[in-house]
């Protein structure tokens, strides 16, 4: 197939090297994808920390509530506020999008609204850690839930942190859009 010379704003080219080293698109296009791609991982954790906020919201409306140890009462006060707190920053691009709309900052925006996102899913590791620790403490009463909790908050950080930064590391220069320096 042959090149027609004109590589589309959103294509991959290959360099001097026959490798494709990154999409040439503008800056604004690159806005438009980046926010694009951040939606769509925002609505998988939404959906996880909305279900999770809206569960722990009818404990305390529980028969056995009012039985709870005072611990355990506090477990889960730190919880609903960690699950708050996620929710909030993980619907907070959406608004953030919104009252900047049409002021020609998407670039910035995808920035904010990028912590916002890496702040939502530290809380939501924070909320599902404590989410458990309270639920595996009444239900089983066992010394080793703590150490079980930690297990799986080490797998939590292993899949959501570690290995993708591992990754990145790995097989790309370290810039943000995976383009090597010029």
């Amino acid at each position: 197939m042959a090149k027609s010379g004109h590589e589309g704003a959103g294509s991959e080219a290959p360099d001097g090297d026959g490798m494709i080293r990154g999409r040439r698109e503008t800056a604004d296009e690159r806005a438009d994808r980046r926010w694009t791609e951040l939606m769509q991982e925002i609505r998988v954790a939404q959906t996880g920390v909305q279900i999770l906020f809206g569960f722990l919201l009818t404990v305390v409306f529980s028969q056995r509530y009012p039985e709870l140890p005072d611990t355990d009462r506090t477990i889960y006060i730190i919880t609903i506020s960690l699950g708050s707190a996620a929710t909030g920053a993980l619907i907070g691009p959406v608004s953030f999008h919104r009252l900047v709309a049409g002021r020609r900052i998407k670039p910035r925006t995808v920035v904010w609204a990028s912590r916002l996102t890496f702040v939502g899913l530290v809380l939501l590791l924070a909320t599902l850690a404590c989410a458990l620790l309270l639920v595996l403490r009444v239900a089983t009463g066992a010394t080793f839930v703590p150490w079980l909790v930690a297990g799986l908050v080490a797998w939590y950080l292993l899949c959501w942190f570690v290995l993708p930064l591992w990754v990145r590391g790995r097989h790309t220069s370290g810039r943000p859009n995976g383009d090597p320096p010029r």
